[in-house]
This record gives structure tokens, C-alpha cells and sequence, in this order.
């Protein structure tokens, strides 16, 4: 049931403030206009109208010390609206993080610690990476789902060594995105009760009235969604803003909005309440008047009033008490539970533990082998005992994708010890909560759904990219592999749109021993998520006796089979991956007995092949060997790299179609006979 939190309305920048309280404030709207102002470039708007609520929350709630941003027990802050930068920045750096005035003064210019939109790891408090609308959102439903199952995990009676909240301001382009929808409703259904989003409604958006494009009733919506909702119908009015937030923090059997009235662009004559304050400096001679308005005594720009600075920094130092208090009571439950406190104390520091290799499981050869998919369960059930900050999911597809954990419970309500967490259809709230439970920290997250709706997920996929943090995607019907489904779920550039994602690493292993060698390589990748592109289909499990050993796939690309050339070495190079690794080896012996040399080079991570030194890459692929064929069921764009302007790539640029796999690989091309073809072609032979 909706509470309501006030029914008074401020519309005064006094109001019932202090004076203090008021210098605070418009000490963050005065840095926030004048950085964008110098800038020529930001969004003043949004940190102009919520700099009351930014001050309660970091003044009287949040729990967080300046001097220790990556304090395990804090409270995690989204600025979901990353586009209100300024705002989080401003804070920042009054309450004490390594943020300087003169960072402040560099926004959004190169090398800054304050970029266009907040980074992770880029700048000091930063939770995690936001601007593009909805992803904040979401993580943050991953930062609390984390937080709820580390606590189960190792709270004990009165010891509660992970108890945390984790808050979020969003803005109303937050909640029009589809991925909001999508995350909401699982926080809602998995009861999330210190998620608290604080939802700025200014009823503006950058193209005029919110109400050309939403007319929902927001606080309904959450509410059928399973989530406590209060209404705070003006943020200016502090004593109700602040009875707000404890009235949240009192809630624990659900997520809470707190719906807040809020002006963009509060205290401009000129602007306020439209979309000009939205996304454009104010401009000079209006950011002068806004300064009068507001009540600003001081005429020059960047000016921190030392009596709000002091009271910002005094709030800071409320951390530091905290933050001991917890590691005084960390302490006293390690001393009574030493195993569980080593065991914590690894997974936040992102340690394997000792001796997991040695439950990576061997497959013995066999010509029906089988479904790389299924490899990767297996691989996924060896290690789940071993690793157990391993949690997975699906979306809607896990006995598809193979991916759970069968020794543990379902992540659910009542069982959050569980690591097997069912997402439902909702690929693009997926990715994003795996990215929250991995900046959250203590969690390795990986989440399965089809290779084609990768594409759903490529926004969040795109920001742990950039973040250089490691959620793993299991990808499975990688290919026309699939078959019967037909075109509209035969991925075909997939691959080299996940292979063009900066920092991405892709795995398409070949059989089940290159599926286990890509899951260690993959769990010990310290930058960047990984992406498996798994068959749905069998695909013999090679005999290692006869073909190189799969440990080369941690180099990216290996020469599986050579033909003694002696020292001319082989007439062609036979390159792809996955399952077309086979039909190179059959091409291979068919043009061995045409007395054509080839070597088959496994290709399971171009991203990682290219990483190596180029001594090793010049032995797989010899500089003086310019015939080349590769072959892969997708989109042949990655390739030609590989290649090299005189090679061959034997791919698709077509759809596929519906019909028995093999049956499309033979009208598609992807054949021995086409390898064999393309070699004679190339070699006049």
C-alpha cells in the first residue's frame, strides 16, 4: 500500500532549511552549473534539482567512508541518471574523496577524473559505470541481490559482517527503458528490501513535457511490481525528504521508490522547469541571475563557502566510525570463525581458491562427442563445488544453456544462500544485474541464454567492457548449428559484433576439451567479461593422442594438426573455429590425398590469439605462408585479419534457414568439399 510522505509543498529555496543546511546545497547547484558552464557541455538541470536529496542522503544515510571508498560493508550509491554527473562529483569531492576543485574545474576534459558520465574505476566512489538510461537501474538490482546472498552465506546470529544497503537515483528516462521494467519486477519478486531508489520526477524530459511520451502512473506500476512506494511531493522540504529516506530504510521485505517531486533546474528564472535546463549550460548571464535567485552572496565561479565545505567534510568523517565499528565486529566473528573469514576475505579479493584446476574435468575421445553446451555443464558442475562464488542464471533457457549449478538451491526469496538465480525473459536486465553482482564484489556471476539474443544484452555486455570487469556469458546455439528454429534464431553477426566490443573476449571452442581449457582461461582473465559461443549440436570429442592438446586454447589459437612439410612447411592454413574445426580436419585429409599440405588451426579466441607475443603468432601463422582459408558459420568479417588480403574466408552473409543442421550446412557451403575447392583454386592445383 502507497504511504504518503508529505502532502506540504516548499516551493521557496528557504523553505524550512537552515541556513547551513541551504548553504550545502547551493554550494553543489553553484559547482554543478559552473562546471558545465565552463565545459560548454553537461547537464546542470538535474544536479540543480536534486542537490537536497544528494544532501540528506550523503549528510544523514549513507553509509560510506571517504578515506576507504572500497570498505567491504558500505552502502553502494547508483546515480542511475549519469548524465547528472556533476552532481555525484560535487559530493564527492565535498565530503572528502580523492577529488580536488580542480578536478571539478577539468570536468568533462581529457584525463579528468570527472568525465562526461561517472566511470568505474576511473574516479574514486564511483560504484559503478552510468549514462546510458536504465543500466544504473539495474545494476544496482545486482549490487542488492549480492548483497543478500554473501549475507546468508556468512551472517551468523548477531554477526552481520555484510549488511548493507544500496541506493539509487533515477531519473524518469531511467524508468521509461525497457531494462527498468525488466529489473524492477525481479526485485520486486525476489523481496530486495535494502534496494531503495529514489526516482526524480521533474516531469521533463530533453524533449520538452514529460508528458508528450509518459503518461503511466509510475508509483502503480511499482506497487504491482511488489515494491513499498512513498511520495515526497517536494524535495526542498527537508524534514519530510529526510522522514522519507528512514522510512525506506526501515523496510526489509521489499524493495522501496520513493517517488520525489523535484524543478530541473531549480532557481533558474529563466529555465527552471523547462527542457533548456536539461541537457545545455544555463549561459553565462543566467547563471548570474540563478546565483541572485538562489540567494548566492559570492560572484566567482568555483566558490566552496568554507562553513559549507567544513559541514560537507564533517558529514564525510561520519564514515570512519562506522567502518571501525565494523571491523571491530569482522574481527571478533573471524576469531570465532577463522575458515569463514579466509573464505571472505578471497572472494572479495577476486582469489581462486588454491587447487581449482584440479577439478577441470577430462573428456575421453569420441567420434559422436558431444554438445559443446553440455561440455560446458559439465565443466560448470565440477567447478561449482570448488568455486562456490560461482553464481549462475538463465534467461528463461537454463536447461537449454545448461547452466545450472545441481548441487545448489535456486536463488530465490527464501533461499538466497541458492546460485542458481532464474532471471525469467529478460536477457537486457540480465546482463546489467550480473554486472551489479560483479562490482558488488564477492561473486563471479555467469548467465546463459541464446547466442542470437546476445543482442538483447549488448548495452550492459558493451559497459562491463568498458568497466574491465569479468561477468561470464554462456552463449549457446551458436550457429545454422541450431537447425529446425530457423533464421529468426541462427545468429549470424553475433559473433563479430560481440568479437568488436573493446575488451571482449570470445570463446568458440571445437569440441568438449577446448570447452573446459576455455572455462579455466576464462575464470583466470583478470580485465573484461568472456563470452562461450556453444553448439547446440554434437560435435566429436577430439583424440588428443593424435591432435594437439587443448591447453592452447589459452593462447587463443594453436595449430591443432600439421602435415610434415618439412622445411617449406604446409602448402595452406586451414583457420576457424567451433564446430568448423571439424570440417577442417576432414578437408585436411581429403587434400592430403590430392598431396596438398595443410595445417588446421583452432581458432577459439581471435581476442586472445592477438594478444600473444607476435613471436608465438608467427609460428601459428607464418608471415611467409599467404595461403590462408578460414571458415566459421557467421558472419566472415573478423577474419579477414587473419587471412590477410590474398586468403580466403568461407562464411555467411545470408540468413539461415529452417531445416535439419546438416542439411543447411551442405546448401550453405560449409563444407570439406568447399575447403578442398578453395584450396586447389588458390593453389592452381
Amino acid at each position: 500500500m502507497t504511504e504518503t510522505a508529505t502532502t506540504a509543498s516548499r516551493s521557496a529555496a528557504g523553505g524550512i532549511a537552515s541556513p547551513l543546511d541551504e548553504l550545502c546545497i547551493n554550494t553543489v547547484r553553484t559547482l554543478s552549473m559552473d562546471a558545465v558552464q565552463q565545459a560548454n557541455s553537461g547537464h546542470p538541470g538535474t544536479p540543480m534539482a536534486l542537490a537536497p536529496l544528494a544532501y540528506l542522503l550523503f549528510t544523514r544515510h549513507l553509509r560510506y567512508d571517504p578515506n576507504h571508498p572500497d570498505w567491504p560493508n558500505r552502502d553502494r550509491f547508483v546515480l542511475s541518471c549519469g548524465h547528472a554527473s556533476m552532481l555525484l562529483y560535487s559530493v564527492l569531492y565535498l565530503t572528502g574523496y580523492d577529488i580536488t576543485l580542480e578536478d571539478i574545474k577539468h570536468f568533462r576534459q581529457w584525463g579528468s577524473k570527472t568525465p562526461g558520465h561517472p566511470e568505474y574505476g576511473h574516479t574514486p566512489g564511483i560504484e559503478t559505470t552510468t549514462g546510458p538510461l536504465g543500466q544504473g537501474f539495474a545494476n544496482a538490482v545486482g549490487m542488492a541481490i549480492a548483497e543478500r546472498h554473501l549475507a546468508a552465506e556468512f551472517n551468523t546470529g548477531d554477526d552481520a559482517v555484510i549488511d548493507h544497503r544500496t541506493w539509487v537515483f533515477a531519473s524518469d528516462g531511467d524508468l521509461m527503458e525497457g531494462i527498468s521494467h525488466e529489473a524492477a519486477s525481479i526485485a520486486g519478486h525476489l523481496g530486495l528490501g535494502k534496494l531503495i531508489v529514489c526516482y526524480d520526477d521533474n516531469s521533463i524530459t530533453l524533449d520538452g513535457p514529460a508528458s508528450l511520451s509518459m503518461s503511466d502512473d509510475t508509483g502503480t506500476r511499482f506497487e504491482a511490481y511488489g515494491w513499498n512506494v512513498l511520495r515526497v511531493d517536494d524535495v526542498n522540504d527537508l524534514p519530510v525528504m529526510d522522514r522519507a529516506l528512514a522510512q525506506a530504510r526501515d523496510v526489509h521485505d521489499r524493495p522501496t521508490l520513493i517517488i520525489v517531486r523535484t524543478h530541473i533546474g531549480y532557481g533558474s528564472p529563466h529555465k527552471q522547469d523547462t527542457s533548456q535546463a536539461h541537457g545545455e549550460p544555463l549561459g553565462v548571464d543566467e547563471v548570474k541571475l540563478t546565483k541572485q535567485n538562489l540567494g548566492w552572496e559570492w560572484t566567482d565561479t568555483f566558490h566552496v563557502p568554507p562553513e559549507a565545505l567544513a559541514a560537507w567534510r564533517e558529514a564525510g568523517k561520519r564514515g570512519a566510525p562506522l567502518r571501525a565499528q565494523w571491523e571491530k565486529l569482522r574481527d571478533a566473528w573471524a576469531a570465532r570463525r577463522p575458515d569463514s573469514a579466509r573464505e571472505l576475505a578471497r572472494r572479495l579479493e577476486r582469489k581462486l581458491p588454491d587447487g581449482w584446476r584440479t577439478a577441470l574435468p577430462t573428456f575421453q575421445p569420441n567420434e559422436k562427442g558431444i554438445a559443446t553446451r553440455a561440455a560446458s555443464n559439465t565443466v560448470i558442475n565440477a567447478l561449482g563445488p570448488k568455486i562456490p562464488e560461482l553464481v549462475g542464471g538463465a534467461a528463461d533457457l537454463s536447461t537449454s544453456t545448461k547452466t545450472i549449478i545441481n548441487s545448489s538451491d535456486r536463488l530465490e526469496r527464501d533461499t538466497p544462500r541458492g546460485r542458481n538465480l532464474f532471471y525469467g525473459v529478460r536477457e537486457h536486465a540480465m546482463a546489467a544485474i550480473m554486472n551489479g553482482m560483479y562490482v558488488h564484489g564477492g561473486i563471479i556471476p555467469f548467465g546463459g541464454t541464446f547466442l542470437i539474443f546476445s543482442d538483447y544484452m549488448r548495452p550492459p555486455t558493451r559497459l562491463a567492457a568498458l568497466m574491465k570487469i569479468r561477468p561470464i556469458y554462456v552463449f549457446t546455439h551458436d550457429s545454422v548449428g541450431l537447425g529446425e528454429d530457423g533464421p529468426t534464431h541462427q545468429p549470424i553477426e553475433q559473433l563479430a559484433a560481440l568479437r568488436a566490443i573493446p575488451g571482449m573476449t570470445v570463446f568458440r571452442p571445437a569440441d568438449a576439451a577446448e570447452t573446459a581449457e576455455a572455462w579455466a582461461t576464462a575464470l583466470e582473465i583478470t580485465s573484461g567479461p568472456v563470452a562461450f559461443a556453444l553448439t547446440r549440436q554434437n560435435v566429436p570429442i577430439l583424440d588428443r593422442s593424435r591432435y594437439a592438446p587443448a591447453s592452447g586454447v589459452a593462447r587463443g589459437a594453436y595449430v591443432l594438426s600439421d602435415v610434415d612439410g618439412g622445411s617449406a612447411g604446409p602448402d595452406v592454413i586451414l583457420l576457424g573455429s567451433g564446430s568448423e574445426v571439424h570440417i577442417l580436419l576432414a578437408a585436411q585429409e581429403q587434400l592430403l590425398s590430392a598431396d596438398i599440405r595443410a595445417r588446421v588451426v583452432s581458432v577459439p579466441s581471435i581476442e586472445r590469439f592477438y594478444a600473444q607475443p607476435v613471436s608465438y603468432r608467427d609460428q601459428v601463422l607464418p608471415r611467409t605462408n599467404h595461403h590462408r582459408i578460414a571458415m566459421e558459420a557467421a558472419s566472415p568479417q573478423p577474419w579477414y585479419r587473419l587471412v590477410g588480403d590474398s586468403g580466403v574466408v568461407i562464411g555467411l552473409e545470408r540468413f539461415g534457414a529452417s531445416a535439419p543442421y546438416e542439411r543447411i550446412y551442405r546448401e550453405l557451403g560449409l563444407t570439406a568439399e568447399h575447403v578442398v575447392s578453395a584450396a586447389r583454386t588458390m593453389l592452381n592445383r
